[in-house]
């Protein structure tokens, strides 16, 4: 009698443990949520700082994960068109290459070298992203998908050399990540009149935010920004106004 209760015994510790495993296991690491509060005690001090520089938000991007095989992958419609079919999504919400390429205009740019560039991306799962200037993109899509999907799951991405967030997930909403009375701008072939890209660089030494769509078709819709602006006659792909916008500011601020 005494050898079946312990062995229940044993058989009931076993179920606690594993249920605390997977309470575990379900959330964050700790060390991710030490950091991410170290962060934002750094970020309040540069937000004081109202240094000339040019802010880019990547809104509404399509990162995001997918179970395929024995592991995950990033949501794209050229991998994954079936699975986009079966659960009845548009093709379009799932492109991630559109930020890739976004991505990588940016973070090439002179403007970014000279230090005078800050990027966010706000994906369409509400997922805030900050990126590290220093951060050098692949140049391949499937690389870039295995950043991505580690990112998601880990919260961040920090540099092979040293202890440096190269890329990681902070807390909504990215206006408390702004300076304070930064002019936000929303980028949209919709607004009324074009103008130059270059008519939006500031006339004083102050930050400012443009906000670009990460998407394939349709416009964004965000209620932080004070005015929308297009600049040009054309819809522009988000990697071609990124590439416009840098190019304008660089000529503006001098730098090459």
């Amino acid at each position: 009698m005494g050898k079946k209760r312990s062995k229940e015994n044993r058989e009931g510790d076993a179920s606690e443990k594993k249920k605390a495993k997977v309470v575990a296991e379900s959330k964050p690491p700790a060390h991710v949520t030490e950091v991410d509060a170290a962060s934002e005690k750094v970020q309040v001090k540069h937000i004081k700082k109202q240094e000339k520089r040019l802010i880019v938000i990547l809104e509404g991007a399509h990162l995001e994960t997918v179970k395929a095989g024995k592991g995950y992958g990033l949501l794209n419609v050229d991998e994954h068109a079936g699975i986009l079919k079966k659960i009845g999504r548009d093709f379009s919400s799932a492109r991630p290459d559109i930020t890739h390429q976004s991505l990588l205009m940016l973070l090439d740019s002179p403007l970014n070298r000279a230090g005078l560039l800050q990027v966010f991306i706000h994906t369409a799962q509400n997922v805030l992203i900050e990126v590290n200037p220093q951060t050098r993109i692949p140049r391949t899509f499937p690389r870039f998908a295995g950043l991505i999907v580690q990112l998601l799951h880990k919260f961040s991405i920090k540099a092979s050399d040293s202890s440096i967030k190269l890329l990681k997930v902070i807390k909504n909403p990215v206006t408390d990540h702004l300076p304070v009375g930064c002019k936000k701008v929303c980028l949209s072939f919709s607004a009324e009149g074009a103008s130059k890209a270059s008519d939006l660089v500031p006339e004083t030494d102050e930050p400012i935010c443009l906000v670009v769509g990460a998407i394939a078709k349709g416009a964004i819709n965000v209620d932080y920004t004070e005015k929308d602006v297009c600049i040009g006659n054309y819809p522009l792909s988000a990697a071609l106004t990124c590439a416009k916008v840098c190019s304008a500011f660089e000529e503006a601020w001098g730098v090459f």
